[in-house]
């Protein structure tokens, strides 16, 4: 009788040991069946780079036609964003200099919540050939994603920041009125950017800053239409336009600049 229970005690512990291995093998045909050992999940690098080369028509204060570039990265990390750009125009007439300029513009922003964020900037621009030798303005404060999706983005900022005034007294001739003296004070800064992905290929993009001090405000805008030729190589062309509502006696009060750019992206 004790040999009979043993064998059925046998079979039961059998039975119950093959159903758990059963239930333990389960979920692992599912993971194989969900992801592949062989398969690898691409994460997308932080940082995004550009280099443009092209042509460069300039009018207003200057008339003249050149070769330009640009140098743009930006690099996101968690809350944080931040974005550098440096252009420069050089242009010579029967081998002697004849215009040169360079414009930066560094900014990081902080992200507080899914749309709003903190916002940290600086622009410049290094000129012998408008109203100011250097116009440097830095600004510090709120920013709002209006709309931000992959095919269109819409953010607003202002804050209040500082601004660098050098008057261009070599270019001036000595019978013309000028402004002497050196700009420093505070002002009040405004900026609208917006991109719109209109088409796989093509991008538009529009920006508007407004700087405001007690000597003078300021007007950047800037229109951009991007267009896909490969990957990683694009046709752009912008056209900006810089307003200064106040100048030295016999220059105008805006600078345009009209480019056509081939844009390589790493």
């Amino acid at each position: 009788m004790l040999h009979l229970i043993n064998i059925r005690t046998d079979k039961s512990l059998a039975k119950y040991w093959l159903l758990s291995l059963g239930l333990l093998a389960v979920p692992t045909v599912h993971a194989d069946e969900l992801a592949p050992p062989d398969e690898k999940i691409e994460i997308p690098s932080p940082w995004k780079t550009g280099v443009e080369f092209g042509y460069q028509e300039r009018s207003g204060n200057t008339n003249s036609k050149a070769l330009n570039t640009k140098l743009s990265g930006e690099y996101t990390s968690g809350r944080w964003r931040s974005t550098a750009s440096w252009s420069y125009y050089l242009n010579y007439d029967d081998g002697v200099e004849d215009k040169r300029q360079s414009t930066y513009a560094a900014q990081t922003d902080y992200k507080l919540g899914p749309k709003s964020y903190l916002y940290g900037s600086f622009n410049g621009v290094d000129s012998r050939y408008s109203a100011y030798y250097r116009d440097d303005t830095l600004s510090a404060g709120m920013g709002y994603q209006v709309y931000n999706t992959e095919d269109y983005v819409l953010e607003l900022e202002a804050g209040p920041g500082y601004r660098y005034q050098k008057p261009n007294l070599d270019e001036i001739g000595s019978d013309d009125i000028i402004f002497p003296d050196t700009v420093e004070e505070p002002i009040f800064r405004t900026k609208v950017n917006t991109s719109w992905q209109v088409l796989k290929n093509l991008k538009l993009g529009a920006t508007a800053t407004v700087v405001t001090g007690s000597s003078n405000t300021s007007l950047d805008t800037s229109l951009s239409a991007t267009q896909n030729i490969t990957e990683n190589i694009a046709l752009k062309i912008a056209h900006t336009r810089n307003y200064h509502s106040r100048v030295p006696e016999g220059l105008a009060k805006a600078d345009s600049v009209f480019s056509v750019n081939l844009v390589f992206s790493f």
